[in-house]
């Protein structure tokens, strides 16, 4: 049986020898991917990146929320809700104290007569008044960084609700029922800013 002109390459080669642009079984041809083995994922081909890892928050970088926490939403609120009335309170400790110290003053011979208490006593009402109103500003910007601060914010949040939960406490045993109230949101304030995913939030890349 005749092949050919031995000195052709393209003439009809014999059975199971490889031709021309055939690979030998077993044997990945030259410019054909080679498959690879069942269960292995295929390797990314030369010059082509891997693909960005699937954050487990939905994000587009790994690790990164896409939208702001339930527990961050619920403490932003609360935030609020704590630097409100306490700017209301700390007006109405320094505008109603005033008045009333004069009120004071002109009912009581005796307290109108002491030197000097009645500016003391007033000077009290304005300096508990000015505090308020500072941890109700500070409680309100903490709420409105919330949506673009970082982990500062986070920390601030934090101290905060640790000071209103102390001032709470002392506010308790001084029987003030109405301490319960704060004392209730500065726990949960803790609680919401120290957790894993508001510590995610606060440090998730900004671009």
């Amino acid at each position: 049986m005749s092949f050919g002109d031995p000195n052709n390459p393209y003439g009809q080669q014999p059975q199971g020898q490889p031709g021309y642009g055939q690979p030998p079984q077993g044997q990945p041809g030259y410019g054909y991917p080679q498959q690879a083995p069942q269960g292995v994922p295929p390797q990314q081909g030369y010059g082509y990146p891997a693909a960005p890892p699937v954050s487990p928050y939905g994000g587009g970088y790994p690790g990164a929320p896409a939208e702001m926490p339930g527990g961050v939403k619920a403490a932003r609120v609360m935030l609020w809700i704590l630097g409100v009335l306490q700017v209301l309170g700390g007006i109405a400790a320094a505008v109603g104290g005033s008045a009333f110290v004069d009120e004071m003053s002109k009912s009581s011979s005796e307290f109108s007569n002491t030197e000097g208490a009645s500016a003391a006593l007033t000077g009290v009402f304005v300096v508990v008044g000015i505090i308020a109103v500072a941890f109700g500003v500070w409680a309100i910007m903490t709420a409105v960084k919330t949506a673009t601060g970082g982990n500062g914010v986070r920390v601030g949040g934090i101290v905060y609700g640790s000071l209103v939960t102390l001032g709470s406490l002392i506010s308790l045993l001084g029987a003030n029922v109405f301490a319960l109230v704060s004392l209730v949101l500065g726990i949960l304030v803790i609680v919401f800013f120290a957790k894993g995913d508001a510590a995610a939030w606060f440090k998730r890349p900004r671009f």
